[in-house]
């Protein structure tokens, strides 16, 4: 025996005792059962037994005799039978008898359908019978076969001869008979072979000295045998394997496979062989005895006399090389059998064995015990054991290997075990640190299967980091295929261990555009990338972006961020695309200078992170132009695509721009440019950046800078204001802007405003309280004529202090005067009053004032008193007139009528006014009754009257609207001559009429 093969005791063996007392009687005799059984054969749940007085007998379950029926009669025995599996068809084979038409010795071939029955005798329903032609040589039948469907059979005789008979045996429809070969070696086994779908069936014939085969139907039928070994067999030493189709032969040296290509691989297994039988993936063998003189002490010293006769029933597997089960048997072997789920072994004593594997995990037990992993993962396999429970032996088996020191093997084995092994446990065992690459190995496995938590990540990045292995940790970072691992974690991990490279591209794989964008600003302290980055981002993404990272971009990129701003802000934001130009294009330098390093950076950054909107299209038109590469060209060809989006407001952009004053000045100039501003954000823009001018002024530089800057800030405030009200137009508040230049010292813009507001009065008294004389002066010569009262003021002010008044001077403190004197601002005594509240002005400078006041009041008193006179006069003519109306007679001397301008003719009215006229023109314009007595007043006087009784009314109604008194004195020069007209309209109570 080989040396390779292991010993087990697979298999549980157990002496079988049939149930019913006649089966008992009949196998518990060993001398009449090993005369009276000729032949055995198994199949369909049942067992046969061919007896040599030509009976069947049908063994049942527990081997109780179900049936028994004479196949053969004249004493012919049944040598050999074959059962159908799954039919109930039974094919013998009978021999020895003289029948009447056969000579003694002429095999015949009988098939049976057991599932009918004669009702003469019970016994089967014989569907044919063939006697098998030997050349009438009376040789017995050494092997037979046949195939499943009965078509063809095959029958080996012991002088050598195979015999072919074809034709249908269960229908009896006839068959034909051939010998097919001939030698003068004894047939020592016939087994068939049949591909099914080809209608190819080859013999496989087996000699004492050769194996042969055969095409007996099908392509190549006709051919003479072909031999396959020169060796040959035993008689029972040659089976077919139903699963495979092989035929298996059994030597002495070894186990042999043939197939239709020839001899397979052999199974080494030295010792004689008398059975060989197959039982799954099993092969049983039964050694015949050790010859006289052979048998080794131990064994005759233990068994005695009996050691010569003791048969070896062997279960071997040969590709695990396994002896699953070994006995030794104290009787010949009669036939081994498969049958009930199990192996059987009948001796030709009558003893029965049954042989049961055992479970697949008690098998793998006793390789556990033995350490035997290997064979237990192969046992496994052949089992069709699920992975799931083949990983168990695995994990056994590099818990085995761990312990005994051989770590690589045992993290291989724990690598095939990770779909159902903990990996806490694998990992506590290697996280010694000579053992970190086969901890790297294990990580890198539980990633690949999708099994690695964030702290399994994490684990597998600090060993990178601690080997420095920059490859592997870029070939785990950058496999391909679905994420591996937890990403939040890698890129942590990875910024940690300083690798910004590797982080930026994970982020950028995935789409964090936030993380890459913080990797290179926090990390890699790549300003311009990052914001390049930001560039080749869709609107939506890049904002908040730009946003998180504004103020430190404006800071180390401030002319590229603030454009960025600007393009973002209004409107005119398009993702750039990187386009790598090609070798041809690129520009050629002679001692690799600038535009070489320039270009390898950029190259190598693009390569890096492959950025969004790259197409081939592109590198296409691109590749296609031939215009020359600039400086600005080096490694990339710009190109944008648009996307609409809405832009945010820009007050959103403002605190960016902190501690960055011209950038954000050039950021709101460019703002003011976009037409789709609302209003609101225009004044916004207005407001900050008429802020940001007056900061630029408040500088500590020159002269000309603070200058320029409120120049700028004043020409805003000015164009602002200077628009119509009716058209669209921002508004910078007033509030701001006084606020604003109060806090700048911006005088300009504080004067601006009260200017347009009307603040006339205000802007002179800011002058005035800053003590500038000549601002106040020039305020005063500007803002005077509109606001008269700013001269009483500015008299106030120029009294106010002796150096005031000199700076001003006594012309400026005349013309003043004279101002006053002419809109009548304030009465003389009020001038004096006001001069008179301290001693800076002398009389000697209001002497002028005052004598031209006076000489003023002398005549406009004389041309009162002429007024009062001429009123007084005609008063009194008037009540003289009245008096003479009532109390003298009047005389009419007019001749003509004052309606038709004729001669006066009686009838005629004449009334006190003088006036005359027909009584019949003033029936056509008089009122009065039906005959005209009635005269009413004089036509010609009726509409003087009309006004004058108009006019009285009218006063009389004024007279109780005392606002609109009010307003009158307030807005009149003379407030006393007001009050005196007032007062004659009846204002106060009075009559207009005459006393």
């Amino acid at each position: 025996m080989a040396l390779t093969w292991r010993s087990f005791d697979f298999f549980e063996s157990t002496p079988i005792t049939p149930s019913s007392p006649a089966s008992r009687s009949f196998f518990d005799n060993p001398s009449s059962f090993s005369q009276s059984i000729a032949s055995v054969c198994s199949g369909s749940e049942s067992l046969f037994l061919g007896g040599f007085d030509g009976t069947v007998r049908i063994i049942g379950p527990n081997f109780k005799i179900l049936r028994q029926f004479t196949a053969y009669d004249n004493g012919s025995s049944v040598t050999h039978m074959r059962q159908v599996e799954g039919t109930s068809l039974l094919v013998t084979i009978g021999e020895g008898g003289a029948g009447e038409d056969l000579e003694p010795g002429q095999p015949v071939i009988k098939v049976w359908s057991l599932d009918k029955v004669n009702k003469k005798d019970g016994a089967p329903g014989l569907l044919s019978s063939v006697i098998v032609n030997n050349g009438k040589r009376p040789f017995p039948i050494s092997a037979f076969t046949a195939t499943e469907d009965l078509t063809q059979l095959a029958v080996g005789f012991a002088n050598g001869a195979v015999t072919v008979i074809r034709g249908d045996m269960i229908h009896d429809l006839g068959t034909k008979q051939r010998v097919i070969y001939e030698s003068d070696e004894p047939i020592t086994g016939v087994e068939m072979h049949v591909e099914a779908g080809v209608g190819l069936t080859t013999l496989f014939v087996a000699t004492t000295a050769r194996v042969l085969k055969v095409v007996i139907s099908g392509k190549g039928h006709g051919q003479p045998p072909k031999t396959v070994e020169d060796e040959g067999c035993g008689v029972g030493c040659m089976v077919v394997d139903r699963r495979t189709g092989e035929i298996v032969v059994a030597r002495e040296d070894a186990v042999y496979y043939y197939t239709l290509e020839g001899r397979g691989p052999p199974t080494a297994y030295e010792g004689a062989k008398k059975l060989v039988a197959v039982y799954g993936d099993y092969v049983a063998l039964v050694s015949p005895p050790t010859p006289a003189g052979e048998t080794d002490t131990t064994r005759r010293r233990f068994w005695g006399a009996a050691a010569d006769n003791i048969y070896t029933f062997t279960l071997i597997h040969p590709e695990l090389r396994i002896i699953a089960h070994s006995e030794t048997v104290l009787a010949d072997v009669k036939h081994i059998f498969a049958l009930w789920g199990d192996l059987y072994m009948l001796t030709l004593d009558g003893k029965i064995f049954r042989y049961h594997e055992k479970t697949l995990q008690q098998r793998l037990d006793m390789l556990y015990q033995r350490n035997l992993y290997t064979l237990a993962v192969d046992l496994a396999q052949k089992c069709g054991m699920e992975a799931q429970q083949q990983n168990i032996i695995y994990r056994k088996y590099g818990d085995y290997l761990y312990q005994k020191g051989n770590y690589d093997e045992a993290m291989t084995q724990y690598i095939k075990a990770i779909d159902s092994t903990e990996p806490s446990q694998v990992i506590r065992n290697f996280l010694d640190t000579q053992r970190i690459h086969n901890l790297i190995e294990y990580l890198e496995e539980l990633h690949e299967h999708h099994k690695a938590t964030s702290d399994h990540t994490t684990l597998l990045l600090n060993c990178y980091a601690k080997l420095k292995d920059i490859d592997k940790l870029e070939k785990f970072i950058k496999s391909e295929g679905d994420l591996k691992f937890d990403l939040d974690t890698a890129i942590s991990m990875c910024r940690q261990g300083g690798y910004y490279e590797q982080a930026a591209y994970l982020a950028k794989k995935h789409g964090e555009h936030d993380l890459v964008v913080d990797i290179l600003i926090e990390d890699s302290k790549a300003y311009n990338e990052a914001l390049d980055f930001i560039w080749h981002l869709d609107p939506e993404t890049a904002h908040p972006c730009l946003m998180k990272y504004a103020r430190v971009l404006i800071e180390h990129c401030p002319s590229d961020a603030t454009q960025l701003f600007i393009d973002y802000y209004t409107g005119k934001y398009k993702p750039r695309i990187d386009v790598p130009i090609t070798a041809e294009a690129a520009p050629v330098t002679t001692n690799g200078g600038f535009a070489a390093g320039a270009a390898n950076a950029v190259s190598n950054l693009s390569s890096l992170l492959p950025l969004p909107y790259m197409n081939t299209t592109a590198i296409a038109n691109n590749n296609s132009a031939n215009a020359k590469p600039t400086v600005g060209d080096l490694a990339i060809k710009q190109d944008v695509i648009v996307i609409k989006y809405t832009p945010p407001k820009p007050r959103t952009a403002f605190s960016s721009f902190i501690d960055h004053p011209d950038e954000f000045i050039v950021f709101l100039e460019a703002c003011l440019q976009d037409d789709a501003l609302s209003k609101e954000d225009k004044t916004d823009i207005y407001t900050t950046l008429f802020e940001m001018y007056l900061h630029k002024s408040n500088e500590k530089k020159s002269d000309s800078h603070r200058e320029k800057w409120e120049a700028k800030a004043k020409s805003l405030i000015e164009a602002d204001k200077s628009q119509p009200l009716t058209q669209e137009r921002p508004q910078i508040e007033n509030s701001n802007v006084l606020l604003l230049s109060h806090l700048s010292n911006f005088q300009d813009g504080t004067t601006l405003v009260k200017e347009q507001s009307g603040l006339l009065f205000d802007i002179f008294r800011s002058y005035t309280s800053a003590k500038d004389t000549k601002g106040a002066i020039k305020a005063l010569a500007k803002y005077g004529p509109e606001e008269p009262q700013l001269y009483p003021a500015a008299l106030s002010y120029l009294t106010s202090d002796a150096k005031i008044l000199d700076e001003a001077g006594p012309d400026e403190l005349a013309s003043v005067l004279e101002k006053i004197d002419k809109g009548g601002l304030m009465a003389p005594l009020q001038v004096v009053q006001t001069l008179s509240k301290n001693s800076v002005a002398s009389m000697g400078m209001i002497k002028p004032y005052l004598a031209k006041r006076i000489e003023a009041e002398r005549l406009d008193i004389q041309e009162n008193k002429r007024v009062v006179n001429q009123f007084r006069t005609e008063t009194v003519a008037r009540r003289q007139e009245i008096a003479d109306l009532g109390g003298k007679p009047a005389v009419f001397q007019a001749t003509r009528c004052g309606q038709c301008s004729g001669a006066l003719e009686l009838p005629v009215v004449h009334f006190l006014c003088k006036h005359s006229f027909h009584r019949r023109c003033l029936r056509v314009t008089g009122e009065g009754g039906n005959n005209g007595e009635d005269v009413g007043e004089c036509p010609i006087c009726a509409m003087d009257s009309a006004t004058i009784r108009a006019l009285k009314k009218s006063q009389e109604e004024n007279a109780e609207r005392h606002e609109l008194f009010r307003a009158d004195l307030e807005m009149s020069e003379d407030r006393f001559r007001t009050v005196a007209e007032w007062f004659g309209r009846g204002v106060m109570g009075g009559t207009a009429g005459v006393e």
